[in-house]
């Protein structure tokens, strides 16, 4: 959904980032370049939990008196509903606070358009290969701090199933709670095996802790950037042939996810 343009109105960019690795807030970065390269804000920023800039240094870089806030997140859970809103001090979907104006969108990661940048990865990740051969498993981290972390998974996967896609079967699975991204092979019974990781950034999870559980290494490696053994499909394993992607929110498309939801804000609170 393509959305006016906001001259007088900036954008906030929310994501989780890290202390540990040096990939996980680039993916951040280039949204905020591929959007601010279209021109529809007068300015586009990024801030973080676990980095700086901060979400609390946030209101002191925004000139403009309007700010959409948009979580680049996967999931409403925790963060989204608990952290966010707590450091930025947001009361509602539109606060009014500190001289400004601030509308909070929802997730990046519980929009529709998400279904399209999923296919089109497994679909990049496996040119050729036959979706009716073919398991997708769509795999996020799992936990018990909020039940809705789980459910933008598991909505994609039902997504993927009724679009007509013709896999053999789309299966989510996590890291830390059932069913186990690590019974990949038990879980698909098809030849084939696409597993795309649904995070925002190539960080600890997709390209360290995920690559262990499927089998591909034996133990916890390098950060993303520091290496390209990754990038190479398939991965004949456990007598099948898996393709894995990197995570989904590394592509540019994802700047067009997070303008559908400044869109949908605009339709749902201020039209």
């Amino acid at each position: 959904m393509p959305i006016s343009p906001k001259p007088g109105s900036a954008l906030l960019i929310v994501g989780h980032g890290s202390t540990e690795n040096p990939d996980s807030s680039t993916p951040y970065f280039d949204h905020a370049d591929e959007i601010r390269s279209r021109r529809l804000f007068g300015e586009v920023h990024c801030c973080f939990w676990k980095e700086e800039p901060s979400m609390r240094e946030a209101r002191y870089m925004i000139d403009a008196d309007e700010v959409y806030v948009v979580p680049d997140f996967i999931s409403e859970g925790y963060f989204t509903q608990e952290i966010i809103p707590r450091e930025l001090e947001f009361d509602g979907p539109t606060t009014r606070r500190h001289g400004k104006t601030w509308h909070y969108t929802l997730p990046v990661g519980v929009h529709d358009s998400m279904t399209d940048l999923l296919l089109r990865r497994a679909r990049e990740v496996a040119p050729g290969v036959d979706p009716a051969e073919t398991t997708l498993f769509i795999v996020g981290h799992g936990t018990g701090l909020n039940q809705n972390s789980t459910k933008a998974i598991r909505d994609q996967a039902d997504a993927i199933k009724a679009s007509g896609a013709g896999y053999a079967e789309v299966l989510d699975a996590y890291m830390e709670e059932q069913p186990f991204i690590a019974d990949w092979d038990q879980l698909a019974s098809t030849p084939n095996v696409v597993v795309v990781p649904f995070f925002i950034a190539d960080g600890l999870h997709s390209y360290q802790d995920i690559p262990v559980l499927l089998g591909m290494e034996s133990e916890v490696g390098a950060a993303a950037s520091q290496r390209e053994v990754f990038r190479h499909n398939p991965h004949p394993l456990r007598g099948k042939t898996l393709f894995y992607s990197s995570a989904i929110g590394t592509g540019r498309h994802m700047a067009d996810v997070i303008l559908d939801q400044v869109a949908d804000f605009d339709t749902k609170h201020l039209s």
